[in-house]
């Protein structure tokens, strides 16, 4: 039985409480936070202890795992610290995304998981659907061919303006994560950004990718959209097919380069996630599973490592964009673990 604390109980930490409350193989031991009142509502709606400070929780409970769902300037500049406490207390931490945005500070938390010995583990939820995996395997089993091209849309209608680079560093974590999960690493980096006449943030983005394996890339990404229509689209061609996975679970289609035939898988026909709750269902439940099982860090899905390489390309993309270059990139130098 994991035994967990979740920090920052807001609307995500407590979707994170709900799936732990109720998760066979985990137990809620409690929730902290820095407002009483946030704290304590959240404890009486989950039937477990509140906490107004990370030392104190620490100090009283002994935790298998926390999940940090703090948020910050641009949704990450409070995951550091609280990430970084629990880790040196011995507890494995899963993250909301970005796993920060400071670059610097996401690497050291990769690094001190890996030195301590804790699994770290960052909330890339759109990865752990159904469809995603079964596309994953149209690949490896070659019904795509020889990768080729990857493009990607996500747009959601977002008005914060809080920095320039909110739109890309708070969202697009998603977006690269699900490019690599089906292409692997990126090797180059090249990025236009546009600002509306309405917007005093950087709201619109199209970045193009080279991967390690020659495969060719684009993202196109925006905060200037509707929500009512689809928000995300993934379209993978190889030599011998193409899919395309639209609006993260929604819909899954292959189509074969040498026949007319296509396969079209819908959600409500095989797959049964109810809304976009589920997908943190998913990922929390693959987070209990492999961590009470104990997997080499290595295979931990959706793990630090991840979450990293997303925002390492997320900076990159700011540097390309900034100085109007082409800028590489390598995600095993900049994780900085050398064979710890």
């Amino acid at each position: 039985m994991l035994k967990v604390g979740v920090i920052g109980p807001n609307h995500i930490g407590k979707t994170h409480a709900r799936v732990y409350q109720n998760h066979p193989d985990a137990q809620l031991v409690c929730v902290c936070d820095l407002q009483k009142p946030r704290a304590d509502e959240a404890a009486a709606q989950f039937g477990c202890k509140a906490y107004y400070s990370i030392e104190e929780m620490l100090r009283n409970e002994e935790l298998d795992a926390v999940s940090v769902c703090t948020g910050g300037v641009e949704n990450g500049s409070a995951h550091y610290e609280p990430t970084m406490q629990c880790l040196n207390a011995g507890a494995h931490v899963l993250v909301e995304k970005p796993i920060s945005n400071n670059i610097e500070e996401a690497r050291e938390m990769v690094r001190t998981a890996w030195e301590k010995g804790r699994y770290l583990g960052v909330n890339l939820n759109h990865r752990f659907v159904p469809p995603a995996a079964k596309a994953k395997s149209w690949i490896e089993e070659k019904k795509l061919g020889e990768l080729l091209l990857v493009n990607m849309n996500h747009w959601i209608d977002n008005p914060n303006e809080s920095s320039p680079y909110f739109h890309i560093r708070a969202l697009h974590p998603h977006s690269f994560d699900i490019m690599r999960y089906f292409c692997g690493p990126v090797h180059k980096v090249q990025a236009f950004a546009m600002m509306p006449m309405h917007r005093q943030i950087w709201s619109n983005f199209s970045i193009n990718l080279l991967f390690d394996n020659d495969v060719v890339g684009h993202l196109m990404g925006s905060y200037d959209a509707s929500m009512t229509h689809p928000i995300q689209r993934c379209e993978v061609m190889g030599t011998e097919g193409r899919f395309v996975l639209e609006n993260v679970y929604e819909s899954l289609t292959l189509y074969p380069r040498r026949s007319p035939e296509v396969t079209t898988i819908r959600n409500n026909t095989l797959w049964g996630l109810s809304g976009f709750d589920d997908t943190f269902k998913n990922r929390i439940g693959r987070w209990v599973e492999q961590v009470n099982a104990r997997v080499p860090r290595e295979e931990i899905e959706g793990s630090g490592e991840d979450g990293l390489a997303a925002q390492e390309i997320i900076e990159a993309a700011i540097r390309s964009f900034e100085g109007e270059s082409i800028v590489e990139l390598s995600e095993s130098q900049a994780l900085g673990l050398g064979t710890v």
